[in-house]
């Protein structure tokens, strides 16, 4: 049993045995029960850098089946973990828990009321499948947050992360687009959330009390403690339940009549409900949109450059470093939008800033717009290379281009990967410059560097340093670079979980930040949604100390590597900087999990399991390289490579080697080859 697997607090069973639940399952559930050692190590990664077994998965077939199989987990106190599309970042969707997977089965836009500008959708569906559909049905409408993983991250996802994306400064975030939801307890009891549904649904009603107590008894540090950043994703949302309680003070109502417990859901990381089925805001699709592309030979005039820029009124201002651009130089699929960005005028380009305009009335506008940007341009200091883009075409490659950004720095060889774990601190836009200063010196003091990118408009830039987390002094460095990076943000007015949620790179940072008090108000209000603490364990209440942020990972230390260097290649692998880092180029994003666009991967559009994407692919091949998929446990470090697994060979059997994976992933997994070479 692994430390992960001790027992929790509360009422998980301390004794699990999988092969009689996963027997029990398959008699009362019509969908899926894979409880193989194979099937559960393809569940064990997310887009983040960990790893953890799970007890088991379960592919509902529907609503129902998801009610009998949550019950069922319930009443044997078994641990729950409600997953989509696995695109998350700090390691929310790895658990020692039964998987419970929707994104195949619950994936309907179910009703449009173009009058509300609304929409209700199933738990599964995934944002660019919801925009296209509604495109299809003739509506002039769209879900607004756009995430880089838009087109493989579900609803549900999207809710348990509030996920925002690229265009939260007009549009804002998942919470802000969300009206309702329809979903479980993690007892099986249906449960609706929505503004006013406490005063008459008895479960919501339960618990909106207890929040609402919650939140009148730690008043003061909700306002003192929360930050007041366009982006706060840490914890759970009691600053936006305590602005629902002021609403109904200043109109004299209820707080259960303006109480909306789907807003406190949104960002819980599967902690509180299982969603099932939402009901979203949608918005009028723009006119046109346009992009004005700044070059910078500096990365720091780029920083300086984005509080005036926003005075524009722009829907989205986001940034890419060199290294990034560089990275995208050497891939196939992603060098052509390269030639989209403008140079500097002297000097080699250090950034670059998207700006992104929208004309929701008048296409003039954009022109408009553009003036203004070519007014400013002087007063933002010499040497900038601008290009404006108007071509629908050229926009989508530049956008392309960013939401590639992540995996693209998995391509960087070396021992030295860019690691996930400090990517997602937010500070108030006028800070920004300093911020990016003072953690370049934090970066530099462990003689490493790191990528900046992302949401310059909200203060929020993902950084990944270089670091290699089989040296135990890397380790270490990721340790102090967490805390002191935490520290730095708190004391610029911001926050260390900007979007991408706590997880397990950033939930044993919540108590140094908010403060015990806080710490037990999440506490009072996880246990009146799950008493038992059955859903996602270990998530935002009672996470791991600080010591395990560079435990559990799929990155081994040095010394229970095997020897894969010296295995006896068919092919060159010196670019991958040699076949081991090869098979760990895969950084779980998911990109390969599309339904639609590009080739890559039909065998997952075909049958939109993950097994049979590249992503699962690829996690099959380095587990099996690497001999992590015996059945017998405690086998220690001596894990041999299981050439001719037969499980293995299942999996790989329906990619076609159409080599689509080595041109649209932008980490440049080659499954092909891969394949062939483990053959």
């Amino acid at each position: 049993m692994t430390s992960l697997e001790r027992p929790q607090p509360l009422g998980i069973a301390p004794d699990i045995d999988r092969n009689r639940h996963a027997r029990a399952l398959r008699d009362i559930l019509r969908g899926e029960v894979r409880f193989s050692k194979h099937d559960r190590m393809l569940y064990a990664t997310d887009a983040s850098l960990y790893q953890i077994e799970p007890i088991g998965v379960v592919i509902p077939a529907d609503e129902e089946d998801l009610r009998a199989a949550v019950q069922y987990c319930h009443e044997h106190r078994l641990p729950m973990l409600p997953r989509g599309g696995g695109t998350s970042l700090a390691g929310q969707c790895t658990n020692f828990a039964i998987v419970l997977d929707t994104s195949a089965t619950m994936c309907a836009l179910h009703s449009v009321d173009p009058e509300a500008r609304s929409c209700t959708v199933g738990a599964g569906i995934t944002i660019d499948d919801l925009n296209d559909q509604l495109r299809a049905r003739g509506h002039a409408l769209f879900f607004a947050p756009d995430p880089s993983t838009a087109r493989q991250a579900t609803i549900a996802g999207c809710i348990g992360n509030d996920a925002a994306g690229t265009r939260s400064i007009k549009y804002g975030r998942t919470a802000e687009n969300l009206i309702a939801v329809d979903g479980f307890l993690a007892s099986g009891e249906r449960i609706h959330l929505a503004r006013g549904s406490a005063t008459h649904d008895e479960n919501a009603r339960r618990i909106a009390t207890s929040v609402i107590n919650v939140c009148r008894e730690h008043e003061s540090l909700i306002r003192e403690r929360f930050p007041k950043t366009l982006r706060r994703n840490a914890g759970y949302a009691l600053d936006m339940m305590l602005d629902q309680i002021d609403e109904a003070r200043r109109s004299g109502r209820d707080p259960l009549e303006t109480v909306n417990l789907a807003h406190l859901v949104c960002g819980a990381e599967g902690t509180l409900a299982l969603v099932t089925q939402a009901t979203l805001a949608l918005h009028p699709v723009p006119k046109r949109r346009a992009l004005g592309v700044l070059g910078f030979n500096s990365m720091d005039q780029a920083i300086a450059c984005v509080p005036q820029l926003l005075e524009l009124g722009p829907s989205a201002v986001e940034l890419l470093d060199d290294l990034i651009v560089g990275l995208a130089m050497k891939n196939i699929e992603y060098r052509r939008y390269v030639e989209l960005m403008p140079q500097p005028p002297s000097g080699a380009l250090k950034a670059m800033l998207s700006v992104e305009f929208t004309a929701e009335h008048d296409p003039s506008e954009i022109e408009e717009r553009f003036n203004a940007l070519r007014a400013l341009i002087p007063s933002l200091g010499a040497n900038i290379g601008v290009a404006y883009l108007n071509d629908d075409a050229d926009i989508a490659n530049v956008l392309k281009l960013r939401k590639a950004g992540e995996p693209l720095l998995h391509a960087i060889p070396g021992a030295r990967m860019p690691i996930g774990f400090v990517e997602d601190n937010a500070v108030p836009v006028e800070n920004l410059s300093t911020f990016v200063r003072e953690f370049r010196r934090i970066i530099e003091s462990h003689d490493t560097t790191a990528s900046f990118y992302a949401h310059a408009s909200v203060g929020v830039l993902h950084v990944r340093p270089l670091l290699n987390l089989r040296d135990p002094a890397d380790c270490a460095a990721m340790e102090d670079i967490a805390v002191r990076a935490a520290e730095l943000a708190k004391s610029l007015g911001g926050v260390m979980s900007g979007e991408h949620g706590d997880g397990r790179a950033r939930g044993p940072l919540l108590e140094h930040f908010f403060g015990p008090e806080l710490i037990r108000a999440f506490r009072e209000v996880k246990a009146a949604f799950d008493p038992l603490g059955l859903l996602n364990p270990g998530n935002i209440v009672d996470p791991l100390p600080i010591r395990t942020i560079h435990e559990h990972t799929r990155i081994h230390p040095a010394d229970h590597d095997l020897p894969l260097p010296e295995i006896d290649t068919y092919m060159d692998y010196a670019k991958e900087g040699g076949f081991d880092h090869a098979v760990e180029l895969c950084n779980g994003a998911g990109v390969c999990r599309k339904k639609q666009g590009g080739t890559m991967c039909p065998s997952y559009m075909a049958t939109l399991d993950e097994r049979h994407s590249t992503r699962g692919r690829g996690n099959a091949l380095r587990l099996a390289i690497t001999g992590q998929l015996h059945e017998t446990e405690d086998r220690g470090d001596q894990h041999e490579p299981q050439w001719g697994d037969a499980d293995t060979l299942e999996t790989l059997d329906l990619c076609l080697s159409c080599k689509a994976c080595k041109t649209e992933c932008p980490s440049n997994v080659d499954i092909a080859a891969y394949k062939a070479e483990y053959l």
